[in-house]
């Protein structure tokens, strides 16, 4: 899983893309309902595993035309105490859902990379309170 930990591929001069949004999209675009806007919680079923994976393989395509690598972002912006409680996760489940993401990321990664398109996971971590209140 750890594949680049020592060794960032984006350090050596080649150019990486990364997706433009999660939530947004999927909110705005495809219609989906996100509650909370946590898009981790897409995860707990195939359907909403096939929704991520189709999201982030339009991006690989985008990359791969333009010759660079792609940075796979996972959808936990959201995965917190503060937020995951108020969807019905305790602190195992976040733990759960957390690892499960990254591993669905390591399976795209060896499903889609090659030598002209590197692939880096970045867990993302979001803001607990609200993050477009900076003063909380």
């Amino acid at each position: 899983m750890s594949k680049y930990r020592n060794n960032l591929p984006q350090l050596n001069g080649m150019n990486f893309l990364s997706d433009g949004g999660l939530e947004t999209t999927l909110i705005f675009q495809l219609g989906i309902d996100l509650p909370h806007f946590a898009s981790f919680n897409l995860l707990n079923d195939s359907y909403g595993e096939s929704i991520i994976r189709e999201y982030i393989h339009d991006y690989v395509t985008i990359a791969r035309k333009h010759q660079m690598g792609f940075i796979l972002e996972s959808p936990t912006w959201r995965a917190n105490r503060d937020w995951g409680y108020l969807l019905g996760y305790n602190q195992e489940s976040l733990a759960e859902i957390n690892i499960k993401s990254i591993s669905q990321l390591d399976q795209i990664r060896d499903e889609l990379e090659d030598d002209a398109c590197l692939m880096v996971i970045s867990g993302c971590i979001g803001p607990r309170g609200d993050g477009y209140k900076a003063e909380a």
